[in-house]
């Protein structure tokens, strides 16, 4: 039931934006949400409660950081654009549990932030709207820092999502799939329009869960070699994954070296690298490496 002073309404969020004489930047790739129905399938989707934080990026004017307060122990959120700081400490003022600092994600010492802001809660989940042209970059700092975290619960471009989500053989899987799917298992949770943001974006939202793996389901000797492998299958993805993997670790070689390989991890070389599953790139990171192959 929508409260009287919820934020997340377009005649509040409108109110508030007229106030403070706030004007969208479209280099920060401001969309505020004006839809309490996909806020609280976002909140619902973190599976939050009093013992449990959550780290918002990005938060705008508030709507889902007020949301996440009446859920969560703990709120941290972290905003870019110092304009926005003092609307944040208005409108967040009813709630002590909500800590906000001016920064940027990207350049951010989580772990001394989840040290600081998450003391007393049992677990944290990242709930945020992200800033379309930076999702991938804070997503893959997010999974790669091995932070403490449960889930990711997102709201990033529809597309950004499929690829995330896509399963081998599909035209969205991709090293994007991979390197999410290595660190999380994830869920789409719902396709969401544009019309509940202002101002709309001029692409379709997602919001996708990202259950964060203790383990990676895979063993791999070098987790680096092991992305170098999956970024050369995928340079041009209309090439065998022979080809790809030539062009990048044996440039002086023949073909037959590579071969053998890639018949030695099970994977005929005409195949594609849309085609192999995580565990066989897994398997055939190991093989490379353990037959002296370097990146």
């Amino acid at each position: 039931m929508q409260r009287m002073d919820d934020i997340a309404s377009p005649r509040r969020t409108k109110e508030i934006i007229q106030r403070h004489g706030f004007s969208f930047k479209k280099s920060l790739g401001q969309n505020f949400l004006i839809d309490q129905n996909i806020l609280g399938k976002i909140v619902e989707a973190a599976g939050l409660d009093a013992s449990k934080g959550a780290l918002e990026i990005g938060p705008g004017i508030g709507a889902l950081t007020e949301k996440l307060a009446r859920e969560a122990g703990a709120v941290t959120a972290v905003e870019i654009d110092q304009r926005l700081i003092p609307i944040l400490q208005e409108v967040l003022e009813p709630y002590p549990h909500v800590r906000i600092h001016h920064g940027d994600v990207l350049k951010t010492d989580l772990g001394a932030l989840f040290r600081e802001d998450f003391a007393n809660v049992s677990k944290v989940s990242v709930v945020a709207n992200l800033p379309y042209y930076v999702t991938t970059p804070i997503l893959m700092k997010l999974l790669e820092e091995r932070l403490p975290l449960e889930n990711i619960v997102v709201m990033i471009q529809k597309e950004v999502a499929e690829r995330m989500a896509a399963s081998p053989g599909t035209k969205d899987y991709g090293s994007l799939s991979i390197a999410v799917q290595y660190y999380s298992e994830p869920e789409l949770v719902c396709i969401v329009p544009k019309t509940v943001f202002i101002p709309q974006p001029n692409v379709e939202s997602a919001v996708i869960r990202l259950k964060v793996r203790e383990q990676p389901p895979v063993e791999v000797d070098d987790e680096n070699f092991f992305f170098q492998v999956v970024h050369a299958s995928f340079a041009q993805r209309r090439k065998t994954i022979a080809n790809n993997l030539k062009t990048r670790f044996f440039p002086k070689e023949g073909r037959e070296r590579l071969e053998e390989l890639l018949h030695a991890a099970g994977i005929e070389p005409s195949r594609r690298g849309e085609t192999l599953s995580l565990q066989e790139y897994a398997t055939l990171c190991n093989v490379l490496l353990r037959a002296g192959v370097r990146g």
